[in-house]
């Protein structure tokens, strides 16, 4: 015969307390006073019986669903191949269970993010949303700023002041840039991660800019083009850069999914790399060391990424003083094969 399931109740006949100051003790309800020795008595209580809360009854006593929703702004097929997603849920999923929270993903095309952000809301699905990939002119993002809706960027956007966990985009591409000059590199193509919808690939090309100033070297838009998260569009841009007949010696791509379609193309075209074309990619991905030749590459934190917002976001719901804050994290330049500076892997 199992073991009868502990409830509610035997937590409230050992502590010497009702039914209803356990459920609002364990469920944290901020809303009505409790002794701090009364707490005790019935967290004791529950550890010492191993109680386990029902959900359903969490959810009911504190007014939550208990579920966070991520967004992720992206069109379907871009994030089958992004290598980027599995890193950011690795980070979630790791804070979510430690808090007995639910995650659910919703991708939601840049055409109808309006309405998809306004119906989890209203719905009162999730108590909170992360947003990864914030774009430019989202409009939707003013109207949950507006109704106060608990929202956690994974980057940031101009003109919101909503809470965020990102790194300083035009630094860190400055200094992949700035690697290949002190190379010797002059005639520096650059691939963006994305279409310039997206604050990420402006701060990047930015980056990318400013490198080239600080050296003196022309900025030449011939020689820039823009990603679309996937390693078909690395290909497809790099093969029209190549097409185009505009010399380049070396290339920048922000992104090292978005690279390693570029490298393809690059090869295709019977070139060496790093001989005849040395590539940095962003974002440090897994795969990036077991290329060939291995990718130098842009270290993005990614999973510390996911796991601060989440703690923000958590904290934001449990009305936490001084929860939302604007994080960046430091990136640093991995050097290896792609870029002919090293013979290291």
């Amino acid at each position: 015969m199992s073991a009868k399931r502990v409830t509610s109740q035997d937590v409230a006949d050992l502590a010497g307390v009702s039914r209803t100051t356990v459920s609002l003790v364990l469920n944290d309800v901020q809303e009505i006073k409790i002794s701090p020795a009364t707490k005790q008595k019935v967290i004791r209580a529950a550890e010492e019986l191993g109680y386990v809360p029902d959900a359903a009854a969490q959810a009911l006593a504190s007014r939550r669903a208990q579920i966070v929703g991520l967004i992720l702004t992206r069109q379907p097929h871009q994030i089958a191949s992004d290598a980027f997603i599995p890193q950011i849920l690795d980070g979630l999923l790791d804070v979510m269970h430690q808090y007995n929270m639910r995650l659910i993903i919703d991708i939601v095309e840049p055409e109808h993010q309006s309405e998809a952000y306004l119906q989890l809301v209203r719905a009162k699905r999730i108590d909170g949303i992360l947003l990864s990939g914030p774009r430019l002119g989202d409009n939707a993002l003013k109207s949950l700023e507006q109704d106060g809706f608990p929202t956690v960027l994974i980057g940031q956007l101009p003109d919101v002041n909503f809470c965020s966990v990102d790194i300083d985009n035009r630094a860190a591409a400055r200094m992949a840039v700035a690697h290949l000059i002190q190379l010797g590199h002059q005639r520096i193509a650059c691939i963006t991660n994305a279409p310039k919808a997206y604050t990420a690939p402006v701060d990047r090309l930015a980056g990318y800019r400013l490198a080239l100033e600080a050296a003196r070297i022309p900025y030449r838009p011939e020689l820039v083009r823009y990603g679309n998260f996937t390693m078909e569009s690395g290909y497809e841009q790099m093969g029209n850069l190549l097409a185009a007949g505009e010399p380049f010696t070396a290339a920048f791509v922000a992104s090292d999914t978005v690279a390693l379609g570029a490298k393809a193309a690059i090869i295709e075209h019977g070139l060496h790399i790093p001989k005849d074309v040395a590539l940095v990619g962003f974002d440090d991905l897994p795969i990036a060391q077991y290329a060939e030749p291995s990718l130098t590459t842009v270290h993005l934190p990614v999973i510390e990424l996911a796991r601060q917002a989440s703690e923000m976001l958590i904290n934001l719901l449990r009305g936490e003083p001084q929860a939302c804050r604007h994080i960046f994290l430091d990136t640093h330049l991995v050097i290896r094969r792609s870029c002919g500076a090293t013979n290291n892997r």
